[in-house]
């Protein structure tokens, strides 16, 4: 195992495979995941709009609901089925996802107890119990709490991908996006004015080149680059003023 990010390549702790800022965004997906989750039951069934005359029209009449959101909020298995008819749509639904990471994860945490004779046993655990109930807020809290864990295994990297589409599923029905912010201050690796910072990730990221910096980092970057260039600033004015009157 190398010190290397699995997801954005950047340096990481010997002992994990995902860095803090990929740990950090995994974090956000299922905190906000109860919320998308909320969102998309409004979203359930579709907007309707007059109808439309020309040769657009159907033989049938359209579904009451989202077949989108069904795919996402029904019932459903932890890995995609077989459907050599192609009949299948959409992909894995949230909770089934959800409970599927969470039981695979459970299975390789050791768990300690005593046996009948009173021998200390070190084994896997049957099952992951989430103490609020079988929901999908219940998952999310249940993998935020073993994230840690999960970082230090190999198949993380597979799990963050799912995690990923699966916010990408829901994104595309929602229109929802994490907010950006850009940044005023110059990057400190290229000079490229590109600095932005996402609510969903931990750093503050150039979108030129793969600098990325905290946000204390960000604000002493700052302090020491914005008076000089408030100094160019008002000397490129003056200068500007000053050719402006001759």
């Amino acid at each position: 195992m190398d010190n290397t990010c699995r997801i954005c390549h950047h340096v990481t702790a010997e002992d994990r495979y995902l860095c803090e800022g990929c740990e950090y965004r995994a974090h956000t997906w299922l905190r906000t995941l109860p919320r998308q989750a909320a969102l998309l039951r409004d979203c359930l069934q579709p907007t309707t709009g007059p109808a439309q005359r020309g040769g657009s029209g159907r033989a049938h009449s359209p579904l009451p609901v989202d077949v989108r959101v069904l795919d996402l909020l029904g019932p459903g298995h932890a890995v995609p089925i077989e459907d050599p008819h192609g009949d299948q749509s959409g992909g894995i639904p949230i909770a089934a996802l959800l409970a599927g990471w969470a039981r695979y994860l459970a299975s390789e945490i050791p768990a300690v107890h005593h046996d009948a004779h009173g021998t200390i046993r070190i084994d896997r655990c049957q099952d992951a119990w989430p103490r609020t109930g079988k929901g999908i807020p219940a998952w999310c809290s249940w993998l935020q709490a073993y994230l840690p864990y999960a970082v230090t295994r190999p198949w993380v990297e597979e799990m963050y991908g799912q995690l990923e589409e699966l916010l990408s599923r829901i994104q595309w029905v929602t229109h929802t996006t994490p907010r950006r912010t850009a940044r005023d201050a110059p990057c400190p690796g290229c000079l490229a004015f590109a600095l932005v910072e996402r609510e969903d990730e931990l750093h503050i990221s150039c979108q030129v080149c793969d600098v990325r910096l905290t946000l204390e980092q960000y604000d002493v970057h700052r302090a020491e680059v914005m008076p000089a260039l408030a100094r160019v600033a008002l000397l490129m004015v003056a200068q500007r003023e000053s050719a402006a009157a001759a």
